[in-house]
């Protein structure tokens, strides 16, 4: 193979890969839309305005890169984030993390999305549970739902009593003073959206057998306890908002701008910068001659169906 014939080969290849890693992106999108045709004569709900497409890619593609970035500079200075994702059911949370999460190191970036406690847990100190996930320096911890079930669905669904919620209500802006005082950086994200919104979500999840999972006992009645829910956060939102860590509300009925937007601001929340890195040069392949790479058997591979 000629040398131009081998440069024209690894830039195919080269772009290929560049076109596989948007793909996951482009899979999760082609699934919004198939949500979408999967309603088409059972609701009224209409088509959003939603932000052009070339340009949602663009930008979150962008916004990814700088995510890198803030990474690679956390891990640097060894710096401690933890990033608190609230907000009502089907509000786009999930949404949100798979895309900040996406390109970056999970030994860095981790997402924490705790169980109902078990028994034992029950009994401990409320904060207990949480502060195993909280992170060491160098790393960032995404918490899908935090300690701040306390103040919702804790307190709408009768799991805890009116006590132990003004309890909490009184000791989180203190927990959290002391988180920032140890070095931790608390941001804390509201995803908020309406009404006829999450009602067009659950009746997504209803008909769409892939997502029919998402939907529980707990989130119906959370369509049953609406007013409930906006009580509870407006009291939560006013007791718990803090300079130390302060609440930002996302707007999400639109789901792209939402997370352009939520992305955007957290890359806001830190004065990173990008951390300059050695070049690299791959090492040529050491060859000996005794070695001898032996054929796997046949059967144990896993059959070529596509």
């Amino acid at each position: 193979m000629s040398n131009d014939t081998r440069a024209r080969d690894t830039n195919m290849r080269v772009r290929a890969d560049l076109v596989d890693s948007f793909d996951e992106e482009l899979e999760m999108e082609l699934d919004d839309r198939r949500l979408e045709g999967l309603l088409d004569g059972l609701s009224e709900h209409p088509e959003p305005e939603g932000v052009d497409r070339q340009l949602y890619f663009k930008e979150l593609f962008r916004l990814q890169t700088e995510l890198i970035k803030l990474q690679d500079w956390v891990v640097a200075q060894k710096r401690k984030v933890v990033v608190i994702f609230e907000g009502r059911d089907a509000a786009g949370k999930g949404g949100v993390i798979k895309r900040i999460t996406q390109r970056l190191n999970p030994r860095v970036c981790r997402v924490a999305a705790l169980p109902a406690p078990s028994e034992r847990e029950r009994t401990q100190w409320y904060f207990q549970r949480y502060v195993s996930h909280l992170p060491a320096a160098g790393e960032i911890v995404l918490f899908d739902r935090s300690w701040y079930n306390r103040a919702g669905v804790e307190r709408v669904m009768g799991f805890c009593t009116e006590e132990e919620c003004e309890e909490f209500l009184r000791t989180v802006p203190e927990f959290e003073r002391m988180l920032v005082r140890s070095g931790i950086t608390l941001i804390k994200y509201w995803f908020s959206i309406t009404d006829e919104e999450q009602h067009f979500r659950f009746s997504m999840r209803i008909h769409d057998p892939l997502k029919q999972w998402k939907l529980s006992p707990m989130d119906l009645q959370s369509r049953v306890r609406w007013e409930a829910y906006t009580q509870a956060k407006e009291a939560m939102l006013q007791r718990t908002n803090i300079p130390e860590a302060p609440w930002w509300v996302v707007e999400a009925d639109d789901k792209k701008r939402a997370r352009l937007n939520c992305i955007h601001h957290l890359l806001t929340q830190l004065p990173y910068e990008e951390v300059k890195r050695a070049p690299v040069e791959l090492p040529a392949r050491t060859y000996h001659p005794d070695y001898q790479r032996h054929p796997v058997p046949r059967e144990m591979y896993v059959p070529p169906i596509y």
